[in-house]
């Protein structure tokens, strides 16, 4: 009995010593209660995991000295000791935000980022302008689809926010285009230099930029080329219209690649196919090659060079307005270099991006008159421009989502004008710039970009200060809020600078609220805008030679100013609709300005009040093929006849004719097959692409023309109303078709 007792006692103690205990507590981020973390005994398998009120609770049997973790992949991992004896253990603990890229909120206020980075909600990436119907496949005239973007088809430039075409600038690798697009004639837009291909992401800001850049007072296109090719690739392309090719030779250790590309353009034999509204007595032609080499260092760094020619010419005869002739005559020749480079490099926590870039571009321009077949005057304005771009930015991080960068620019333009053989006017200028910003990210819910530039003239002899600032914060799940505001400055167009005049900078205030949602393959984004400008350029009427009545607009003073504000609504969707991508989007405009000739405060005649656009994409697997529409409403912008009259003997500005040009209106349409689909073998990719533009055939009209004495007046219209292009695209080597499927061709 007595060994029974023992053993007995003996049996309790040491099923006592294995008793469980519970272990139980709370987790919370700011006082509210947080789900699915990961409650573990260390070095043991006991554990559990939160409810959604952040309670959790679980029994052990070890005992003495432990330590509780708490693991959540959005917060920073806790330790917390514990002593465990026979008692149940109560331990609460608060979570700290694990700041990471990924979930950080990021400033986006004016701005779209479109790269292979952001793919999931990326605007606008090489694959999305190519499919685009009515782009062309032109950068500048996807753009136009997005809100913000005046459609302005009579000249060339990004009409932004109320904001004129040189009022924007475009950059590659950070360095400043000069002369982005083509030489052109009045009344024709010239088309993009540079191939969309060519880039592989883009930043759009149409308002509150980075103080990396500068001299701009609307907005900026941020391009960035792409690095060494996947594989080696020679590529073809062929229309009635132009035939080209192109070649990529990557390395066999794929650490460097080069590559050219030669194309020939002449719109000849369209013109005979189509009704065109324009009378070329020379069919738009040009030629273009361009070389490019990329070079990963054994550090890690990257340098890349491209460099590219390009020449047109064209010549358009139209009715002269003037009853003393019959005929007027415009005839262009023009040429055009541009050469850039850059280099990247990481040094420890630092960055190091350094890039310049050349350009020559050369207008030859002759504008006669003929009566009864005789020619009754003649006039050549030759322009040259140099320019020469350098730009170096050291950026250090600070934590994942903070960092600090600097650095410096120097832009320098050399134009000579001559009017008739005789050399009118020779402009130079420095524009030296230093820059500072800074990203803070204080939390994946708050993030803020601080930044200052300022600039020297050499030709205005003035400096100036712009600072710059934007907020972003995360209201909820998918939903985000952001707020800039910047100053900008932008010397006044050179080509109005043919005489003495004290100017200034030109300068413009933005000030922009942004809602956001983009989850799931759905975008949705609302921003508010108002810009103020002050120090606009006006313009007076000098002689343009002497013992010829004939004027010349010159610079005068910097005593414009306006104003432009309004709404802006996107919506992309790329999931509700299987194989279907489109997008909406939406612009309201309120502008006014004084400025050049205008005699007072006008609606400016580039600037539309409401803008519609709607972008849809069809995608369809078993037919190999790829349908595509795009529709763009505005109203009717309107326009102006601005004459001169004598008052107290000075001559004086006024407006002669006023009016609303007629809605625009524009239905596209266009048809990509890929006959190579399901040959997985195949080293080749081939698409057939079928565009018209305006298949409604819209009569839309840019503006008017008017006769010195402004009784007679001709409408500035497109080209042509409809445009019809065909064309194959063949590479060899490298079987795209994949991509193509997965970005919905």
């Amino acid at each position: 009995m007595k060994t029974k007792l023992i053993f007995l006692i003996t049996l309790f103690l040491f099923a006592l010593s294995f008793a469980q205990v519970k272990i139980s507590g709370r987790i919370t981020f700011k006082n509210k209660g947080v789900g699915e973390v990961n409650v573990t005994l260390k070095d043991t398998y006991d554990g559990a995991t939160t409810d959604t009120d952040g309670n959790f609770s679980f029994e052990t049997s070890e005992k003495g000295d432990k330590v509780l973790t708490f693991t959540h992949p959005k917060y920073i991992d806790v330790e917390k000791p514990v002593l465990i004896k026979n008692e149940d253990v109560s331990v609460n603990a608060e979570l700290k935000e694990q700041i990471n890229e990924i979930d950080a909120v990021v400033v986006s206020a004016g701005s779209i980022e479109a790269s292979d980075k952001k793919r999931a909600t990326a605007l606008l990436t090489p694959i999305d302008i190519y499919t685009t119907a009515g782009a062309d496949g032109q950068i500048s005239s996807a753009l136009t689809y997005l809100p913000g973007v005046q459609k302005v088809g009579e000249t060339e430039g990004l009409f932004i926010r109320g904001g004129t075409g040189t009022e924007s600038k475009i950059f590659m690798d950070g360095s400043l285009i000069n002369n982005y697009f083509s030489n052109s004639v009045p009344g024709i837009a010239g088309r993009d230099r540079f191939n969309t291909s060519l880039f592989k992401g883009n930043i759009f800001s149409s308002g509150g930029y980075s103080a990396l850049y500068g001299q701009a007072l609307s907005g900026a296109l941020m391009l960035e080329s792409v690095d060494l090719p996947d594989q080696s690739s020679y590529d073809f392309g062929v229309s009635p219209i132009f035939l080209n090719g192109s070649f990529q030779k990557l390395s066999d250790n794929k650490n460097y690649s080069y590559g050219a590309s030669l194309g020939y353009s002449n719109l000849k034999l369209m013109q005979e196919a189509l009704h065109f509204n324009t009378s070329f007595t020379d069919a738009p032609s040009g030629l273009n090659g361009d070389f490019n080499v990329r070079i990963k260092t054994k550090s890690g760094g990257f340098f890349k060079y491209y460099g590219m020619y390009d020449a047109n010419r064209m010549g358009v005869k139209i009715e002269s307005l003037e009853p003393e002739n019959n005929f007027s005559k415009v005839n262009l020749k023009g040429k055009n270099t541009y050469h850039n480079v850059s280099f990247k490099q990481k040094f420890g926590r630092y960055l190091l991006n350094t890039g310049a870039s050349y350009s020559f571009n050369r207008s030859d321009l002759g504008f006669s008159t003929e009566k009864n077949d005789l020619i009754t005057g003649n006039t050549k304005i030759l322009t040259d421009g140099n320019y020469i771009n350098f730009k170096a930015v050291l950026e250090r991080k600070i934590n994942k989502i903070s960092a600090l960068r600097g650095g410096f620019e120097l832009n320098s333009t050399n134009e000579k004008m001559n009017f008739n053989d005789f050399v009118e006017k020779n402009y130079k200028d420095l524009i030296s710039a230093a820059f500072v910003e800074t990203d803070l990210g204080f939390s994946n819910q708050l993030s803020a970009k601080v930044g200052v530039r300022a600039e020297h003239s050499s030709y205005l002899r003035k400096n100036n200060i712009a600072p710059r600032i934007a907020l972003a914060y995360r209201l909820a799940k998918d939903w985000t809020t952001s707020f800039a505001y910047g100053l900008f400055y932008q010397n006044p167009e050179s080509k109005y600078i043919n005489g003495p005049a004290s100017l200034d900078f030109q300068q413009a205030q933005h000030y922009i609220f942004q809602i956001q949602r983009a989850a799931d393959g759905r975008s949705l984004r609302f921003e508010a805008f108002y810009k103020k400008y002050d120090d606009l350029l006006k313009v007076k009427n000098l002689p343009f030679k002497d013992g010829q009545n004939q004027y010349v607009q010159t610079a005068d003073a910097n005593s414009g100013y306006g104003y432009a504000k309004g709404l802006e609504l996107f919506w992309r969707d790329k999931k509700t609709f299987e194989n279907i991508d489109y997008w909406i989007s939406y612009s309201f405009l309120d502008s006014k300005r004084d400025f050049m000739n205008y005699p007072v405060s006008l609606k400016p005649n580039f600037a539309s009040e409401h803008t519609l656009s709607a972008v849809a994409k069809r995608f369809v697997p078993k037919w190999k093929t790829g349908f595509n529409f795009s529709y763009t409403y505005a109203k009717g912008r309107p326009y102006y006849d601005i004459s001169t009259q004598d008052i107290n003997g000075q001559p004086q500005y006024y407006v002669r004719h006023e009016g609303q040009l007629k809605d625009y209106n524009a239905l596209n349409f266009s048809v990509n097959y890929l006959p190579n689909l399901g040959k997985k073998d195949a080293k080749a990719f081939t698409i057939l692409v079928l565009s018209v533009s305006n298949i409604l055939g819209s009569k839309n009209i840019y503006g008017y023309n008017f006769s010195g004495d402004g009784g007679r007046r001709s409408a500035v219209v497109p080209p042509v109303n409809t445009f019809v292009f065909v064309g194959a695209f063949i590479s060899f080597g490298v079987d795209k078709t994949e991509d193509a499927i997965n970005n919905n061709l």
